[in-house]
């Protein structure tokens, strides 16, 4: 097995996270310009307010995708260096990004707190499997 092979999942994310940057920015813009706001004025202004729910949702979304997939990123990158891909390593990196992009889904979509919750407690579930098999590997 490759160690690289670890490394596709995490650009497939990479990919995702820009696809909702520019989802941001064509929801947010719109947005902002049908209620009047100014970008400077926005320093000033509650966007959770000022703007509608579903330009808001894309937005927490992509903040959402720059804080626990960063462990992602570190975990996938160190297990490659490392030369420890495994096929465990494989399942739990894929389906780590497949329910982070169906959360994305869910949150900007329809936004079902139960459905997102549910989405996000098994991609955490993924990431412990990679993270605990790394580590047996290094101190088991």
């Amino acid at each position: 097995m490759e160690n690289t092979e670890i490394l596709t999942p995490v650009m497939v994310l990479v990919g995702w996270t820009l696809f909702i940057l520019i989802w941001l920015y064509a929801k947010r813009i719109p947005a902002m310009s049908k209620a009047k706001i100014k970008p400077d004025d926005s320093l000033n202004q509650d966007l959770s307010t000022a703007l509608p729910l579903s330009a808001r949702q894309v937005a927490a979304n992509y903040n959402h995708l720059m804080e626990q997939p960063t462990i992602f990123y570190a975990a996938a990158i160190a297990i490659a260096l490392m030369g420890h891909v495994d096929q465990t390593a494989i399942y739990a990196a894929w389906a780590y990004v497949i329910l982070r992009i169906l959360h994305s889904l869910v949150q900007c979509i329809y936004h079902k707190v139960m459905h997102r919750w549910t989405l996000f407690m098994l991609s955490s579930l993924a990431l412990g499997v990679l993270v605990v098999n790394e580590l047996m590997k290094l101190f088991g």
